[in-house]
């Protein structure tokens, strides 16, 4: 089943039973008892080729395969056609369990390979209709080139799926069979476009935040979450572009000119809970539907419920999901021209969501184009981020706001807009389901609203994201609105309007990229780089260095995205989205370097609102601050520095509460030993600390006493019970019947507080404030109530004394973060749940990692749900531009998505140690690291 998939329990029984055959069959793969000859040879049997030769009809000529001893292939072929045909053979080869399971997911066909407990997820993403946008824009937006590469890299896999039974492409087939009949059809280009829809998903920035705002208003009032949501702090983390405005006579961004050179055009800056909600007119007093979405909280809840369960490829959402990529000019390094570095940190997933690979044409010619390497993903040709043989680049995401939430006023089969009543557009969706009879589901759109400008197509319709969830069906039945708003009757939707459901260039974007000879060839692929939007960074031999912004991000007419519109407001539109040639960039700084963190991307006299939710800059200003100190006084940064760079350990909020909290008077001895710990820590979280430990658990207590157990259980750890204040007060009670009973409702890794770098700006803003109401929480039938933060840090001290005695045990010297926490890697399908059989043939680890949330080695954690990492960084890189053979590289795992392959994670020791793997590029350094040759001939 894919990972952070929930369904209903009442759908887990059927699937235990199936899970009961998969465990038998596994244990007969992994040779116990009578079974063993046959198990052998199954596992076998799937193990890819890797020297000979093999014929392939329709090839122009002969393409060789050169495998280093980690497996990573590295591609040589005469034509293009031929070399993404290859590629897509040795991603076959190695990872087609995960390429099938990923395009049924995105198809919102999982039903079909696991039964009927995926037809809720099903449901939802094809009311979504990736399949369908992935379609559309393979038919009206992509170049002939792109097609026939994606026609290539498709004829390729199914080259190697020709003639092959199940068992024979994977061990998982192998199992699968005993339940289901499945037979793996053929690939196709779209399957390979729709991956871009579940990339641009998991990123998709914040939505989240939009649904938790509007969660909070059920418990706190307009001041107390303003709290929870500080301004980003503009004086103290430095945005990735300090110069620049958009130019007002060119209406082009000129990265030369002051901050604030521009003025915006007044829309889209709107502030506030509310989001107006006149029929029409946009009249409403922009508090109205502010006050809607008080009485939303179930329905909020069930649709971040039902978000959870959609199986996010790259990892839960929240503060984790981020990257580091930074690039020094040659001025500052030790060999004369630029370091890039990146490391996209993501959910840690077995196999990788990355694979390395090479894509090498023997020589240039208008046939073959290409001659670039670096990570890619299974299922897609191309290299997403790498390097050619003239630049280098990296990406991290933006974060911009690219989604908006809308309430939409529904009666029968109509609902309102403007002042009418417009019909849905409907369509029919037929769910196959593995087991059981087929499900057919209605999805219901709102009509496409055609533009003032005749210069820009329809704004297409919004889906009814709430029709796939039994209470949000019942949206706004007990919502409090005023006379501003229409009439409830049946009641509010919520529809959703989200970027990458227009159909766009992206892919043509990645194959301009891996083409690009110079920064105007590299800024022209940004320009169709449309979703996700992400910062990309740039490096080339000519010692040049440059940042682009690129993307499809909405110019809002009223509203700034932070709360849900009122749909019924035509007002709320999106009007336009921001020029390419607005969006901000750098080439050649003076500072010498650029650094990306998922920050600010600039400051706020910018001309556009990007978004109300960046990552608050704690990872990026340490790099910065790192890179400054290596610079400092003439000196120069090495590739072995960059790689260091990657792997700090510090945290920030450590080195912001550690004078507070060894200022706490403590009189429990054990409590007291603990606290010693503390003493001359430098904040620097490595596996083997103690003292990262026990301040790790005193950050999570200090999180859950001040903010916690204030939040509405629909935002706290599921099955994780408070007594807590019915009222919206923050303060303590005298009365403990006074005290309602409350279970929170979300998973571990999307609960709150995470404890990511937006914690530690809400508790800097009250740090020096030591009567501050959010240090006050209630008494409990042992503990006296906090009124003052150093209640609360002694309580929290405390309190993580005896919680980590109960995992570590009574003895503090024999404390280490690293058995905290610890890393586990899954299997994305059969490995995340069943018997513990399944989870040891196919699962691995675990490792004791340092670093934490919101470090630059950003090993996160979710404060609220435990210390388990839950992000990472997925691969690291440091390119040397100066010799692209002495660049470095490492993946989370390895190169094999089979289970019994000596590649399936052979990376991943070294990945924990911070070391890199070399990275061959040259034809001369490749044919020296080749241990195994495959010849595909026509």
């Amino acid at each position: 089943m894919p990972a952070n998939s929930t369904p209903p329990a009442t759908k887990k029984k059927g699937r235990r039973a199936r899970f009961v055959v998969i465990v038998l069959v596994l244990a007969l793969v992994a040779g116990v008892g009578y079974g063993a000859y046959w198990g052998v040879s199954t596992v076998r049997a799937s193990l890819p080729q890797t020297t000979g030769t093999i014929k392939l009809p329709g090839l122009d000529g002969r393409v060789e395969i050169k495998r280093d001893s980690y497996g990573i292939p590295q591609i040589y072929a005469n034509t293009d056609k031929d070399l993404f045909r290859a590629q897509g053979y040795v991603q076959a080869q190695d990872r087609f369990w995960e390429m099938d399971v990923r395009r049924h997911m995105t198809a919102g066909r999982l039903s079909e390979m696991f039964g009927k407990g995926q037809v809720a997820t099903d449901e939802f993403l094809r009311t979504l209709g990736w399949r369908r946008v992935a379609q559309e824009e393979y038919d009206t937006k992509l170049s002939d080139e792109t097609k026939k590469n994606l026609q290539s890299y498709a004829d390729g896999v199914n080259d190697y799926l020709k003639g092959r039974d199940g068992k024979d492409i994977s061990v998982e087939y192998a199992a699968l069979g005993f339940t289901n009949d499945y037979t793996p059809a053929k690939w196709t280009p779209v399957d390979s476009v729709a991956w871009l829809k579940a990339m641009a998903w998991d990123l998709r920035s914040n939505m989240q935040d939009e649904i938790d705002r509007s969660l909070l208003t059920s418990r706190m009032d307009e001041d107390q979450i303003k709290d929870l949501y500080p301004e980003y702090p503009y004086d103290r983390n430095q945005p990735i572009v300090t110069d620049g405005a958009v130019d007002p006579l060119t209406e082009e961004f000129d990265p030369k000119a002051e901050p604030g050179g521009t003025t915006g055009d007044g829309t889209g800056t709107g502030t506030g809970t509310g989001t107006g909600t006149g029929a029409g007119t946009g009249t409403g007093t922009g508090t109205d539907a502010g006050a809607a979405t008080q009485g939303l909280e179930s329905q909020l809840d069930a649709l971040s419920g039902t978000l959870d369960e959609i199986p996010a490829l790259l990892g839960p959402s929240g503060s984790g999901i981020g990257s580091n990529s930074w690039v020094v000019s040659g001025q500052y390094t030790t060999t004369g021209k630029p370091l890039l570095a990146n490391d996209p940190h993501l959910a840690p997933q077995l196999p990788s969501v990355w694979y390395q690979m090479g894509l090498h044409c023997r020589s240039f010619t208008k046939d073959c184009q290409y001659d670039v390497a670096g990570y890619t993903f299974a299922g897609m040709p191309g290299v997403i981020i790498g390097h050619n043989k003239d630049i280098a680049w990296g990406m991290t995401n933006l974060g911009a706001d690219v989604t908006d939430l809308y309430l939409e006023k529904v009666d029968g089969d109509t609902y309102q807009y403007g002042n009418e009543q417009k019909k849905f557009t409907t369509r029919q969706e037929t769910i196959k389901i593995a087991g059981a009879k087929s499900q057919t589901i209605t999805v219901r759109s709102t009509k496409p609203v055609r533009s003032t400008d005749p210069g820009r197509p329809a704004e297409p319709g919004r889906p009814v994201v709430s029709d796939r969830n039994a209470e949000l069906r019942r949206v706004g039945d007990k919502a409090p609105v005023n006379n501003a708003a229409p009439d409830r009757r049946d009641g509010y939707a919520v529809s959703l309007r989200w970027t990458a459901l227009d159909p766009g260039r992206s892919m043509d974007a990645v194959f301009q990229l891996n083409k690009a000879k110079d920064f105007a060839q590299f800024r022209s692929a940004a320009e169709k780089f449309e979703v996700p939007s992400q910062n990309l960074i740039y490096a080339d031999t000519k010692a040049n260095i440059g940042y682009q912004a690129p993307g499809r991000i909405p110019i809002r007419a009223k509203g700034d995205g932070s709360l849900p519109a009122p749909g019924w407001n035509t007002d709320y539109r999106w009007k336009d989205y921001v020029p390419f040639d607005e969006l901000p960039y750098e080439e050649n700084p003076k500072r010498g370097y650029i650094v990306t963190a998922n920050q600010a991307v600039i400051g706020e006299d910018y001309k556009h609102p990007l978004t109300e939710d960046w990552g608050y800059g704690a990872r990026s200003q340490r790099i910065n601050d790192l890179v400054k100190s290596k610079i400092k006084d003439g000196g120069k940064i090495s590739m072995d520095d960059m790689r260091t760079m990657q792997t700090d350990n510090r945290s920030e909020i450590a080195t912001l509460l550690m004078p507070y909290l060894l200022k706490i008077d403590v009189s429990d001895p054990s409590v007291r030993e603990a606290q010693k710990l503390l003493e001359g820590w430098d904040g620097t979280q490595e596996p083997d600390s103690a003292a990262a430990a026990y301040f790790n658990g005193v950050w999570r207590n200090v999180l859950k006493l001040a903010f916690g157990n204030k939040l509405p259980k629909e935002m706290r750890v599921e099955d994780e019970c408070l007594n807590v204040r019915p009222a919206d007060s923050t303060g303590p009670v005298d009365d403990l019947a006074e005290l309602v009973r409350e279970c929170g409702q979300r998973s571990a890794d999307s609960a709150q507080p995470d404890g990511g770098d937006r914690w530690f700006e809400i508790t800097r803003k009250i740090l020096k404030d030591e009567d501050n109401e959010w240090w006050q929480s209630p008494k409990t039938r042992t503990e006296k109530a906090t009124e003052t933060r150093d209640q609360l840090l002694l309580r929290a001290l405390t309190d993580a004394r005896w919680e980590l005695t109960a995992k570590l045990g009574k003895d503090v010297s024999t404390w280490s973060w690293g058995r905290l926490h610890q890393l586990n890697l899954e299997n994305q399908t059969l490995g995340t749940e069943g018997p513990g059989i399944v989870k040891t043939l196919l699962n691995r680890g675990p490792w004791n990692l340092g670093g934490g949330e919101a470090a630059v080695n950003a090993t996160g954690w979710n404060a609220a749900g435990g210390y388990d990492v839950m992000w990472v960084p997925s691969m690291r890189m440091v390119v040397n531009v100066d010799d692209w053979d002495k660049s470095r590289w490492i993946n989370l795992t390895g190169a094999s998505g089979h289970a019994y392959s000596a590649n399936y994670t052979d990376q991943t020791e070294k990945w924990a140690k911070g070391e890199l793997l070399d990275w061959s590029f040259s034809s001369r350094a490749v044919e020296e690291s080749t241990g195994d040759t495959l010849t595909l001939a026509p």
